[in-house]
């Protein structure tokens, strides 16, 4: 067993009840020697948890805020507190203060990001019968959406139970959200920041159906929800552009082509020429506005035209097939231009999951 004495565990608590003692003591029992416990803004009936805890517990270091600024703003305050004030700290781990993470779980989670140097989320298994129903599908929810729109595969998309290591933590005090949006934040800043993550598989516990959870299902949601609807739209817009470019090149250059080109070479050189126009505008919008990455311009262009030229190929290749296969010839303008777009589509739509996993993927951290 490894020895904890430097990670901090951080322990945000609103309102708590005698699970937050039952908390900690089992924290100490397991060998955590420092603990950030934050006040975010509890009633004054409950102020006595925490002076007890810090009155009993030299380990404890209580952090106080005067009103309730959420579980986010409580975690990045605990983060800035740490490197702050334990210089030769190697990490922190966040835990609930509601004694659903086991505190084996907790030293488990630690011990894998110190093998490893990795952020290392502690994950439930949601198809147990005993998860409340709307655990199991908020989880699935965001999971899902997690891997479709950001390319990422977590099985516990809100868990609470994350060791994270020092070098990860400047990065995490920069993600933007104060409430619970912002432990959903953190996992996209991961994807973007190219900072490596393991899962450590953890028992699943709910007491009382989780009624003692602050999570407000309609506000909060939103809040997690509509910062990758936001990136999402942005890929929208901008592949919108670019088809809007690439289609309108195409009709042009098919109308004036059509006068001394036929057959294939009349579907080919217009859709070349459009698509060469529209990939460049694409890609620059992809790398400025969508993705945001950081990565080299050069080798992100390789890997995007590595993808875009067979992309393009493909388009001629079934855009014809289709022409051919409908007997559809060079007077049906608009009927070819239709048959294009639609291909396009569904070229784009493969796009956007091959850019996002490979061609603007971020270096990843060491």
């Amino acid at each position: 067993m490894q020895d904890l004495s430097k990670i901090s565990v951080v322990l945000p608590s609103l309102d708590p009840d005698e699970k937050l003692t039952a908390v900690i003591d089992g924290l100490l029992e397991y060998g955590f020697t420092d603990i950030i416990l934050v006040n975010d803004g509890s009633r004054k009936e409950n102020l006595h948890y925490f002076e007890d805890a810090e009155k009993l517990h030299p380990e404890i270091h209580v952090l106080h805020h005067e009103k309730n600024k959420g579980k986010g703003a409580a975690l990045k305050n605990a983060f800035q507190w740490f490197l702050e004030n334990r210089p030769k700290g190697i990490g922190v781990v966040t835990v609930d203060g509601d004694n659903q993470h086991h505190p084996a779980d907790t030293r488990a989670c630690c011990e894998q990001m110190m093998k490893t140097g990795h952020v290392v989320l502690g994950c439930r298994d949601f198809n147990l019968p005993d998860v409340p129903t709307r655990s199991r599908f908020g989880n699935h929810t965001t999971s899902l959406i997690f891997k479709i729109f950001c390319g990422m595969t977590i099985s516990d998309t809100q868990t609470g139970l994350r060791a994270i290591p020092r070098k990860a933590l400047e990065t995490f005090l920069t993600v933007k959200g104060e409430r619970f949006e912002y432990e959903t934040n953190m996992l996209l800043a991961m994807k973007d920041n190219g900072i490596l993550f393991d899962e450590v598989k953890i028992r699943t516990v709910y007491i009382e159906e989780n009624k003692s959870s602050h999570f407000r299902v309609v506000q909060d949601s939103w809040r997690i929800y509509k910062l990758i609807l936001a990136h999402f739209f942005r890929y929208t817009i901008s592949s919108l552009v670019s088809a809007l470019a690439d289609v309108g090149c195409f009709a042009l250059l098919s109308h004036f082509m059509s006068t001394f080109l036929t057959g294939f070479s009349l579907t080919a050189v217009p859709a070349v020429t459009a698509r060469v126009i529209s990939s460049l505008l694409n890609f620059f919008l992809n790398k400025k506005l969508v993705f945001q990455t950081k990565v080299h311009t050069g080798k992100a262009m390789l890997r995007y035209y590595m993808l875009a030229i067979p992309q393009m190929i493909a388009q001629v290749v079934l855009t014809h097939g289709v022409y051919a296969l409908f007997s559809i010839d060079a007077a049906a303008e608009g009927l070819r231009t239709v048959i294009y777009t639609i291909v396009m589509v569904a070229l784009f739509l493969v796009s956007y999951m091959i850019q996002q996993r490979w061609v603007f993927a971020p270096n990843q951290s060491k």
